[in-house]
């Protein structure tokens, strides 16, 4: 893996994969324009999508079929640490499944997800809210 950034102007960074996937980073008014996602709004983004990924590929793994799935995180940036210290993650799942089979995919998740495991070893506290419909 691999990353570039290249100012552009003022705070507008774009970022690549040295690959083909590049996305701007900017800050909001009055410091920047506005024209992408800060670099810590981006790291709470890789989260959520972190999580979903891993959700969707541990449920595969284990015959489950997903109708549907979506991640709402909320982070939490204090002034004193000047970077995110809690998080919240709603998550709504929509399957024909028994609550514990979803448990498992989710501890599972919660084990494999690489982005989550950088958030756990920079104490941001973290909470999970699942919800299953049919």
């Amino acid at each position: 893996m691999c990353a570039n950034a290249k100012l552009v102007k003022g705070f507008r960074i774009d970022v690549d994969d040295g690959h083909d996937h590049a996305i701007c980073l900017d800050l909001q008014p009055p410091s920047g324009t506005n024209m992408g996602p800060s670099a810590l709004e981006l790291a709470v983004m890789a989260h959520a999508g972190c999580y979903a990924a891993i959700f969707m590929m541990t449920a595969n793994k284990m015959r489950m079929p997903i109708k549907d799935l979506e991640v709402h995180e909320e982070a939490i940036k204090t002034d004193e640490a000047g970077t995110v210290m809690e998080a919240t993650l709603d998550i709504v799942i929509k399957a024909d499944a028994p609550a514990d089979r979803i448990q498992r995919i989710h501890e599972l998740t919660l084990q494999g997800c690489p982005v989550g495991k950088i958030f756990e070893k920079a104490s941001v506290k973290l909470k999970y809210n699942l919800k299953t419909e049919t």
